[in-house]
């Protein structure tokens, strides 16, 4: 496939990209079209050695980077922005920017580290922070489905630290109707295996039904997950779990259920 062929297929995930970042599509254009002119001033040899994505990214990022992009979303979407799109726009640019390459295009961190000129501990910083400011701003109820008492509390306790608010702890797929029943949740974190034998996929798929809302499996019995009849889309954690890789899926749940449709969205 030619370069301009290339370009041409990446055009709308940047152009969406940079959409999100800037917070309109206005804004957003000029800068890949900054970037898109810097990419074809290559020397072919540049342009076809490597990864074209990562250059087109790290051209993008140069040009955001070049223009104050908080600026940018001040004066230009303040008063049209959604208000998710303006709760996100709080979180500092460098932050907002490395998450959203992890989450919204699925770079891994060497190739974020790369994009971004920095080491890949600093990448990994970055969206570590963006994560968590993204969780600041996009606070909500949660309801935990687990019944290890002391899993329950390390979860509520992370949920806590991140500003959200815990509506209950469920022990079991009667219990998590209760509670679901009195206030509904922004998000849910669940276990596969409850503690009466009952099935946490089977609760949440309940859920379902009335309450549309993100959902995190946390489990030991992963295979369970992969063979049942699992919510499309979750996220799914096996434990043991690192606190880190909670803090993050919450946030990245939370993130693409505010800007759910994005990528249905016309990019023109």
């Amino acid at each position: 496939m030619s370069v301009s062929l290339q370009i041409l297929a990446e055009l709308p995930m940047i152009r969406r990209f940079a959409r999100v970042v800037t917070g309109t599509q206005e804004a957003g254009d000029s800068h890949v079209e900054t970037a898109l002119s810097n990419v074809l001033a290559l020397p072919e040899s540049a342009r076809t050695t490597g990864d074209l994505r990562l250059i087109l990214y790290k051209f993008l990022i140069a040009a955001l980077r070049a223009h104050d992009p908080v600026t940018t979303v001040k004066a230009q979407s303040a008063a049209t922005g959604t208000a998710a799109d303006r709760q996100l726009m709080r979180v500092s640019p460098h932050h907002r920017i490395a998450f959203l390459l992890k989450s919204l295009e699925g770079f891994a961190l060497s190739d974020i580290a790369h994009i971004l000129d920095c080491s890949a501990t600093d990448a990994e910083h970055l969206v570590a922070e963006g994560s968590r400011e993204i969780a600041e701003h996009l606070q909500t109820d949660v309801l935990i489905i687990e019944d290890e008492p002391l899993i329950a509390l390390d979860l509520e306790d992370l949920v806590l630290g991140l500003g959200h608010r815990v509506t209950g702890i469920a022990r079991t797929h009667a219990e998590a109707l209760q509670l679901i029943g009195r206030k509904s949740p922004g998000i849910v974190l669940s276990d596969i295996k409850l503690a009466d034998g009952s099935s946490g996929l089977s609760a949440v798929n309940d859920i379902l039904k009335k309450h549309n809302v993100p959902v995190i499996f946390i489990t030991a019995y992963p295979e369970r997950f992969l063979k049942g009849d699992k919510p499309e889309p979750a996220f799914l954690v096996t434990k043991p779990y690192l606190p880190e890789t909670i803090r993050a899926l919450i946030s990245q749940a939370l993130f693409f259920d505010q800007r759910a449709g994005l990528k249905q969205e016309s990019a023109a």
